[in-house]
C-alpha cells in the first residue's frame, strides 16, 4: 500500500545491483511512494548487476558514477539535476567493499593498500557525496541523506574485519556532515544499522549464514529483510521526520538491546 510519502521528491539511489540489494528495494518503493529518481552504480558493478532492468522496471535513467571520483560525483549530480529538472531531495548511500574479504584475509593479515580501498569505497565516499553535493548546492532544504551501516561499528564480529573500521569511519561523517549540512541548509543526515541482510555483498562475509541465524534467534522481532529497511528509508527521506539528523538508528529488530536470549540459551545449553 502506498502513501505518496515522496510525491514531488527527486533523488539519486546508489548501489542498486540485483533483485536482492536494498538499494533495489529503495528504488522500487520510491517508486510507489511518488518519487523521481536516477540510479548509479560503479561501471563494474553495473557490468555484474542488472541496474538496466530496474531502470526500466521504474522509468529512471542510469548515470554511471565512481563514488571514490570526485569528478564522476561531479557529473553525476549535474546530469541528475538536469534529468530531473531541478535539485535533489533524498539520496541513498548503499555502497560497500572490502577487497580484504573478498580475498579471504584474516585481521591480522590485512593488505594495508586493500585497507584503504575499503575505506574509500565504504566510507569517504560518503564524505565525497555529500562534499559535492553542497558544493553544487544540488540539495533542497530540508532535503535527507541517509546511509547504510552495521552494528560491527560499535561491536566485534571477527570476519568483518576492515569493513568494521569503515562502518565506524561511516557513521562519524554522517554525524559530523550532519552537523554542517543541517547549520547550512537544514539537510538531516542519518544511517541505518541494518540487520544482517542476504544481498550479494552481505553473504561474501566469512560466516555469514552462523552469524544471520545468531542475530535472528538474538533478535525478538526476528532479522529486519532488506524490504523492511527499504520501508525505513522512505520514512527518512519523507517529511515525517524533518527533526531526525546525525543519528545511527538502529534497525535490527531488536538485536542491538539484547544481551542473550531464550533462543540462544537453548541452543548452549546442555540436553
Amino acid at each position: 500500500m502506498a502513501y505518496n510519502l515522496l510525491k514531488g521528491k527527486k533523488g539519486i539511489i546508489f548501489g542498486a545491483l540485483d533483485e536482492k540489494s536494498i538499494a533495489w528495494k529503495v528504488a522500487k518503493i520510491a517508486k510507489e511512494e511518488g518519487a523521481e529518481f536516477v540510479l548509479t552504480n560503479a561501471p563494474l558493478a553495473m557490468r555484474m548487476g542488472e541496474i538496466n532492468k530496474l531502470a526500466e522496471e521504474c522509468n529512471a535513467e542510469v548515470i554511471p558514477a565512481d563514488a571514490t571520483s570526485v569528478e564522476d560525483l561531479e557529473n553525476l549530480f549535474t546530469k541528475a539535476q538536469e534529468v530531473l529538472g531541478g535539485k535533489i531531495d533524498f539520496v541513498l548511500h548503499s555502497i560497500g567493499m572490502s577487497p580484504n574479504i573478498r580475498k579471504g584475509k584474516s585481521y591480522g593479515d590485512l593488505n594495508y593498500d586493500w585497507f584503504l580501498k575499503t575505506l574509500d569505497v565504504s566510507a569517504l565516499s560518503f564524505h565525497k557525496v555529500m562534499q559535492v553535493a553542497e558544493k553544487q548546492d544540488a540539495i533542497n532544504d530540508w532535503g535527507s541523506i541517509v546511509a547504510l551501516s552495521y552494528i560491527a561499528a560499535q561491536r566485534v564480529f571477527p570476519d568483518y574485519t576492515d569493513m568494521s573500521q569503515a562502518k565506524a569511519v561511516l557513521e562519524s561523517i554522517a554525524r559530523n556532515y550532519g552537523y554542517r549540512y543541517g547549520k547550512a541548509k537544514n539537510v538531516r543526515v542519518n544511517t541505518i544499522s541494518q540487520s544482517p541482510t542476504k544481498t550479494t555483498a552481505g553473504t561474501g562475509v566469512g560466516g555469514f549464514d552462523v552469524f544471520y541465524d545468531y542475530a535472528d534467534k538474538m533478535s525478538p522481532l526476528g532479522n529486519a529483510s532488506a524490504e523492511d529497511c527499504a520501508n525505513y528509508c522512505i520514512t527518512l527521506f519523507s517529511d515525517l521526520t524533518r527533526m531526525v539528523t546525525m543519528q545511527n538508528l538502529m534497525h535490527d529488530g531488536g538485536f542491538s538491546s539484547m544481551g542473550i536470549s531464550e533462543d540462544i540459551i537453548n541452543m548452549i545449553q546442555p540436553k
